[in-house]
């Protein structure tokens, strides 16, 4: 076809509704604009070939680069998809803002995870970085985001980069981009380089290999895994290590960080769960072939194993070994049940751990903080308060606005920070999540109560008594593509609204909208709210501590629903009715959500 043809066959194609106007749109720049031209022939293959629904999931919108990065479905082609113009871009970007703000020599650490094509986009983003004048200190082989967040502290690089789509499926991948602090990028940062990279028109190249022999890119992942293991290590707390592990990278890059770490760290009894061990961006050995630690199915076939074997333990992480999971015998009793454990049960127990690690220490002193979102347990915050030290809970969700606090409070007064998707750090040697740190507190915290006769799960209920019963449940619901996105808006707004009047009987006492900023009572009567402004509602019930929480994903098409429940302790009479009649409200909450929400 000739250049019109083919721009009459799209303009057509929209017409007859085969594709949306807005992927008509990109799809004509992507064939006439000059910064597009290597582009164009398979673009045009596409048109010919009447290739419409491909067509339009690629260029149906412009894939954002989001606070963090990009993230998306691999394709060669599209706006709305991971390639290498998109991906270029985003290095592109970055690598403006950067040397418009930065003083003093520009360098960047870049590294990868297991996933199909993270080393090429690696390389690629290198090669951009170079061709602008920086200095890349490149991981060579798949490393954990951590890792990254290490080397960008560690080399005192001005930026960074991490190739990898997290617990996404295979077809996915990505770029995280880093601060100089080595946490992921905050304001005002996140939009000045979110506006470089809307902007790019060429993207800059230098050739790898001859970089790599100018040591303009320096392999150094021999020197920063010794020192990022070092690094975690000194975060040990003496005490027991009879503890049978058997841990699983689910096929990404956990086994480069966390094998080591509780090595070194005296845990010698922990075995590579053989099914998953291999690096494979496919995840073949995984349910769903999605590699997600909040995902109970994962670790089935790792619970069978260790009852088998007589482990006392289960661990999972996540491709790029940010975030982890784990499974524990509910008692100590031979034969036991085996059951996971959510992310915001592992968070109160690290939490506790912890802080009462600190305190037998030394002491805690009210200057020392614990970190958390608004959507992670507040079985945190009643933990906290009982030893006496801070809490910051007023935040987004994203480990980033963690990470912020940490810096914006003093990184020697913190404790800890958690998320409710898995995601734990202690000490300073990053500004992310760390699986390697979190696997070495489980590791501690499970030999330490095995010793004592108890289990993790025996633990929690300890706390529960304590503490109230807090039964927690994250629901994600798909809506993929333009139609998807329209109908994400479309809920969120019903949400704002006109919210539900009452949720599993309980009424709704208000409504927190963190994007205007209001708190809109039941009777009709709003004011200010106090908080970060993002796109969160929470609707509070009139039961004190339950809640929910309803937000669009800032990384995949779904909305997520946050319900939490609690029983106050002073209500306790017995343990498992309570945990029972909390676990029913919960499933009453989330019916009277999806009937609501049409879903």
């Amino acid at each position: 076809m000739s250049h019109d043809d083919l721009l009459n066959q799209v303009e057509q194609a929209a017409t007859d509704g085969e594709i949306t106007p807005s992927a008509a749109e990109n799809i004509q720049a992507w064939l006439t604009q000059p910064r597009y031209a290597q582009y164009a022939p398979e673009v045009a293959t596409h048109i010919e070939a009447a290739k419409w629904q491909e067509l339009d999931d690629a260029f149906w919108t412009i894939i954002p680069f989001g606070t963090g990065g990009r993230r998306g479905r691999m394709y060669p082609i599209g706006s709305n998809a991971i390639n290498d113009r998109t991906i270029g871009e985003s290095a592109q970007g970055l690598a403006d803002y950067v040397k418009a703000h930065a003083e003093g020599e520009l360098s960047c650490a870049i590294a990868y995870d297991t996933r199909h094509r993270s080393e090429h986009f690696a390389r690629l983003c290198a090669e951009v970085m170079v061709a602008t004048g920086f200095k890349v200190y490149f991981l060579q082989g798949h490393r954990s985001t951590p890792e990254l967040s290490f080397t960008v502290r560690y080399k005192n690089c001005s930026c960074g980069i991490m190739v990898t789509a997290s617990h996404n499926p295979p077809s996915d991948n990505a770029v995280k981009a880093y601060w100089s602090t080595g946490g992921q990028l905050l304001p005002p940062h996140d939009q000045g380089v979110i506006d470089r990279v809307m902007k790019v028109e060429n993207i800059a190249r230098a050739s790898f290999d001859t970089a790599v022999a100018e040591r303009k890119i320096v392999r150094c992942q021999e020197e920063v895994d010794l020192a990022f293991v070092e690094a975690v290590a000194k975060l040990a707390t003496p005490g027991p290590r009879d503890l049978h592990v058997i841990y699983s990278p689910l096929h990404g890059v956990g086994a480069t960080a966390i094998c080591p770490v509780l090595e070194k760290t005296g845990f010698t009894q922990v075995e590579l769960f053989g099914p998953q061990a291999e690096p494979d961006g496919d995840f073949p050995n995984v349910p769903g072939h999605v590699s997600n630690p909040e995902n109970p199915e994962v670790f089935e076939a790792l619970i069978e194993e260790a009852q088998q074997k007589g482990a006392d333990l289960v661990m999972a992480s996540d491709p790029d070994c940010d975030r982890i999971g784990c499974a524990a015998p509910l008692t100590s009793a031979s034969g036991a049940k085996w059951e996971t454990l959510t992310g915001n049960q592992i968070g109160a127990l690290l939490t506790d751990y912890v802080l009462e690690t600190r305190q037998q220490q030394g002491g805690l002193t009210s200057d020392q903080y614990v970190v958390l979102t608004l959507v992670t347990t507040q079985l945190i915050c009643r933990i906290a308060d009982s030893y006496g030290v801070r809490t910051y809970g007023d935040l987004l969700v994203g480990f980033k606005w963690i990470a912020g606090v940490m810096d914006e409070k003093g990184p020697d007064q913190f404790l800890f920070g958690t998320e409710e998707s898995h995601g734990y750090l202690t000490g300073q040697h990053v500004r992310d999540k760390d699986g390697a740190a979190a696997a070495l507190l489980l590791c501690e915290l499970a030999a330490k109560l095995k010793a004592d006769g108890q289990t993790l799960h025996e633990k929690l209920d300890s706390l529960s008594w304590q503490h109230g019963v807090h039964l927690e449940r994250t629901v994600s619901v798909q809506m993929p593509g333009s139609e998807g996105m329209s109908r994400m808006k479309q809920l969120m707004q019903q949400f704002r609204d006109s919210p539900p009047n009452e949720l599993a009987g309980i009424r709704v006492r208000q409504s927190r909208d963190y994007l205007s900023q209001t708190v809109s009572q039941a009777d009709g009567t709003s004011q200010p709210l106090e908080g970060p402004r993002g796109d969160i509602v929470i609707l509070d019930l009139a039961e004190t501590g339950n809640y929910i929480a309803i937000r669009p994903s800032g990384t995949e098409p779904k909305i997520k629903l946050y319900m939490f429940t609690y029983e106050p302790p002073e209500q306790l009479a017995n343990l498992d009715l309570a945990k029972e009649k909390l676990a029913a409200r919960l499933d009453q909450i989330e019916a009277d959500m999806r009937t609501f929400a049409g879903v």
